[in-house]
């Protein structure tokens, strides 16, 4: 049954194939398979569909959002044995957490792609080491602790696709909330509600490239300061907040 394996195995069936096929643990072929190729002295090289190492064509408008998901509440693992870029959703935002997954799909079929339930969040996980090729931003310590600055290959699918880009930011540090104030009119106090989109983010660098995005596609934007921290990116004049509508809504 090993031979027949490994026979399967070196015209290219993948170990599930043959583990489904003869009835065997998958974690068995995969070992025999491992033993075969150190037998023959072959060195495994993971196949990888990453369009830095390939120059493979890939879905630009997915990676604008992805890079924008990242930026804000994703992160990358890098080291031995463990290879993956996770995304936090908060699990009341389904479309979110299937729109993080999709853009995951489209911009590297290959890798695979699982969910974790965590407390009131769900981690969208793509395992693939090349994710650092594709997000040279990673590196040790908190985001808003270093210097992020867009490649240039980066920066021209920013400006080619801004508001893939901002919707990525605002699905992940962003919001749009309705707010409301009250005026006297005629002696009586009378309620007004507008909608309001904030960007809230510590890093001064991540801000800025959110600002600088907004102000190319013509929305304007103000910073709210609380507390001393400029941290909350606001738009609120209605011609702007309407773009926004067009473009981005309301997470669900």
């Amino acid at each position: 049954m090993r031979e027949h394996a490994l026979v399967l195995l070196r015209r290219g069936e993948t170990n599930r194939s043959v583990a489904e096929r003869l009835g065997i643990p998958r974690g068995t072929v995969g070992w025999w398979r491992h033993e075969d190729r150190k037998r023959r002295g072959e060195t495994y090289v993971a196949p990888t569909d990453c369009p830095i190492c390939t120059g493979r064509q890939f879905d630009l408008p997915a990676y604008a959002y992805l890079l924008g998901l990242y930026l804000g509440d994703g992160h990358i693992i890098s080291k031995l044995k463990q290879h993956h870029l996770s995304v936090f959703c908060d699990a009341s935002w389904t479309g979110l957490i299937d729109a993080a997954e999709d853009s995951m799909h489209r911009v590297m079929p290959m890798p695979r792609v699982s969910r974790r339930q965590r407390q009131g969040c769900v981690e969208v996980k793509s395992y693939s080491h090349h994710w650092t090729c594709l997000f040279p931003q990673h590196g040790p310590g908190k985001k808003h602790e270093r210097r992020i600055v867009l490649e240039d290959w980066q920066q021209e699918i920013v400006d080619a696709h801004p508001w893939e880009f901002l919707r990525g930011l605002i699905h992940s540090d962003g919001c749009r909330i309705t707010n409301w104030t009250t005026r006297i009119v005629g002696g009586v106090p009378k309620r007004y509600e507008y909608p309001r989109y904030f960007f809230t983010n510590k890093s001064d660098d991540i801000r800025r490239l959110c600002t600088d995005t907004l102000t190319k596609v013509g929305v304007r934007w103000t910073v709210l300061a609380r507390g001393g921290d400029p941290f909350n990116v606001s738009v609120a004049r209605k011609e702007s907040v309407a773009l926004m509508d067009a473009h981005i809504g309301p997470k669900h």
